[in-house]
């Protein structure tokens, strides 16, 4: 069974994905450009979007275990207020982003803290949110590509796609909200060898690893309702909405991922 990304490994990569989004926005014709994964946002809003929630989730690991986030930092989102010139811009960037990553190595991965998720199969800690802002660092990156008229917008790092995909599972589908629809389950494939199912009923929706399917068995003979394959990183982009179900091979019933993307559990 192959292990989740290490503490260590997930600062690194927040950092390294900030690094490749500044590159994006510094070579950009304007911050001006709209960002076709984003409706309505500019460039500029994107940036003020990423920077803003690093500050963001910088103030509420610092402030460690809590039923809410701290009103301070609630406030300070409201009212962010960040520089038009763009190398300015990118400083604030950059120094959003290490204002996250001080806080999160000075808390350490275990160090509670308030979550937006905590009904999921994530923990409410540092280390939970440092892997929720490695994914989030990521897409917004892919978007910054589009934006800045990338024709082939770079997949993401095999390492961080692989850990996205059950992130993503992880925090954003897992609950105890009962299924609203017959019994069933997902399952996600990556080319690279690791596989996720999401089984979704009465008692809600839960996420396990399955063993990949081979070349000999094909799908295993329990199979899924539907069956999503893929690259680590078109897994991501899928879950995130980036991109169609029909970029991918899907197997079994392909509108069961429509009530899946429309269903809006109770409690999360």
């Amino acid at each position: 069974m192959e292990k989740n990304l290490e503490f260590p490994d997930l600062l690194r990569l927040i950092d390294e994905r900030s690094t490749a989004f500044r590159a994006v926005v510094a070579a950009a014709p304007g911050l001006d450009a709209q960002v076709p994964t984003c409706p309505g946002w500019t460039l500029f809003d994107l940036v003020k979007h990423l920077g803003g929630g690093d500050r963001f989730w910088a103030a509420i690991v610092g402030a460690g275990p809590a039923d809410a986030p701290p009103a301070e930092a609630v406030a300070a989102r409201a009212a962010l207020e960040v520089p038009q010139e763009r190398e300015a811009l990118l400083a604030w960037l950059d120094a959003s982003t290490q204002l996250l990553l001080g806080a999160l190595h000075a808390a350490g991965p275990e160090s509670g803290c308030w979550t937006w998720w905590p009904a999921s199969q994530s923990p409410q800690t540092a280390g939970g949110t440092a892997r929720h802002r490695v994914q989030e660092t990521a897409v917004h990156t892919y978007d910054a590509q589009l934006a800045g008229g990338s024709p082939q917008p770079l997949p993401l790092p095999a390492e961080l796609a692989l850990d996205g995909v059950e992130e993503f599972l992880f925090t954003v589908c897992a609950t105890p909200s009962a299924w609203p629809h017959k019994p069933t389950a997902f399952d996600f494939h990556a080319a690279e060898g690791r596989s996720w199912r999401l089984t979704v009923d009465g008692d809600g929706a839960r996420v396990t690893r399955v063993p990949a399917p081979t070349a000999a068995t094909g799908e295993d003979s329990d199979a899924a309702g539907a069956s999503v394959h893929g690259t680590a990183s078109e897994l991501v982009l899928y879950l995130y909405d980036r991109i169609q179900a029909d970029s991918l091979r899907v197997d079994g019933d392909a509108r069961l991922l429509d009530l899946l993307r429309a269903w809006e559990p109770e409690e999360k």
